[in-house]
């Protein structure tokens, strides 16, 4: 394969099989200066690539990404320094066909990792790596409901040159929810059904170990803490609707995370939260749909083919209608590999299962330049080699006309 790295000259990709709107075709694909100039014959070129054998599809978009923090902090408690991890990040995300990603950035009350602070300075970092990375790097506000001090990181953050999409979490009500309340099943954290723990049940102990290891800090500690957390909770809703006020006022996406009640998914929808992401059983998922919200499932979830935490089977939400979007979650390769086991089960047709890694998160995230392969859209790109009965692999990532990541088989 030759090199493609200027977007001013006109290329055309030959005779790959296209992912196209309303289905499959081997043709050709021409791009200059970052967009798509015409699907089809595309005749003389100033370069060329030999699609041939290959699968050509628009490049991927994630609209909610964490495995950046495995960059960022690859043990509990060690830190690296943002300038390395972020970079590392980008390259990954090319490998992996992704030419748009929305990091989830937790903005939480915990110390460490997800702390306010922490998320303030790799919004910092981020911004001075933007000319060096070789993909569009973005940022989802993962915003803890609890976590008071991030309100202002969120309000700054709102004003950048990349909008950023904005995720309401509650963790906190989560961790501290009655132990007979299973979790996908649990009260809405706002209503008059909700029953917290006891703070002296030793039980609490041992579901927050895991939180206490990644904010560095001992269980008895991340206790004490989350009771101080806690008394403020009768103050939470007036921070929610501060937060979604300033979200509406520059039309930022913004979404709900692991709904378990129709009324928390009513709730954030009356602020102008129009995305369920990860809602935790049928109910909530169905309700989405007839409200006329866009739905968000995790690709490990339909890799693997079930939820890690015992939710809803993302792949027999594919199957059923009731997904729109699948995010990489935890793991940037799980968006390429949940495709290709959805296609291989014949969940839908290649190209509807394509939508679901392209134009559905564009669209949840109000992208209208890119996601699809037609004149005009964004040159953000992927060849896949993709046999019958194997699994794909990326060989080039084309992102705004350039190329951002390139391999070629040992033969």
């Amino acid at each position: 394969m030759k090199d493609l790295s200027s977007s001013a000259m006109t290329t055309a990709i030959r005779g790959a099989t296209v992912i196209l709107p309303d289905g499959l075709a081997e043709t050709d694909v021409a791009i200059a200066e970052g967009r798509i100039v015409s699907v089809g014959s595309s005749g003389g070129a100033e370069r060329e690539i030999d699609g041939r054998g290959l699968v050509l599809a628009p490049a991927m978009v994630d609209l909610h990404g964490d495995a950046f923090e495995r960059q960022v902090m690859p043990r509990p408690g060690v830190l690296f320094p943002l300038e390395p991890a972020i970079l590392e990040t980008d390259r990954q995300l090319a490998a992996n066909g992704i030419a748009t990603a929305y990091h989830a950035l937790s903005l939480s009350w915990e110390p460490g990792l997800r702390s306010a602070a922490q998320g303030a300075a790799f919004l910092e970092a981020l911004d001075a790596a933007q000319p060096r990375l070789s993909v569009e790097n973005r940022v989802q506000l993962r915003w803890e409901t609890f976590a008071f001090e991030a309100v202002p990181v969120i309000e700054r953050a709102l004003t950048g040159g990349l909008l950023p999409s904005i995720a309401f979490n509650d963790h906190t009500s989560m961790m501290l929810r009655d132990f007979d309340q299973p979790l996908q099943e649990r009260a809405f954290e706002h209503g008059p059904d909700f029953r917290p723990a006891h703070f002296d049940d030793p039980r609490l102990a041992e579901r927050v170990a895991g939180s206490a290891r990644r904010a560095g800090i001992p269980t008895g500690e991340y206790l004490y803490r989350l009771r101080q957390i806690w008394d403020r909770r009768d103050e939470a809703l007036a921070m929610i609707r501060r937060v979604a006020a300033a979200g509406r006022s520059v039309r930022a996406p913004m979404l709900s995370h692991d709904d378990s009640q129709i009324a928390g998914r009513r709730f954030f929808r009356q602020f102008g939260s129009r995305i369920a992401e990860f809602p935790m059983n049928l109910s909530v998922a169905e309700a989405a749909r007839r409200e006329g919200d866009l739905i968000v499932f995790g690709a490990p979830n339909a890799m693997r083919g079930s939820s890690h935490l015992g939710s809803l089977a993302a792949g027999d939400m594919v199957e059923a209608g009731l997904c729109d979007a699948l995010a990489s979650d935890y793991s940037y390769p799980a968006m390429l590999a949940a495709v290709a086991k959805l296609d291989a089960e014949k969940r839908a047709g290649r190209a509807d299962l394509w939508r679901l890694v392209s134009e559905g998160p564009a669209r949840a995230m109000g992208l209208a330049d890119r996601g699809t392969i037609a004149p005009g859209k964004r040159a953000d790109l992927v060849l896949i080699d993709w046999p019958e009965g194997g699994a794909p692999a990326i060989r080039r990532t084309i992102a705004g006309g350039r190329t951002a990541y390139l391999s070629e088989a040992r033969g």
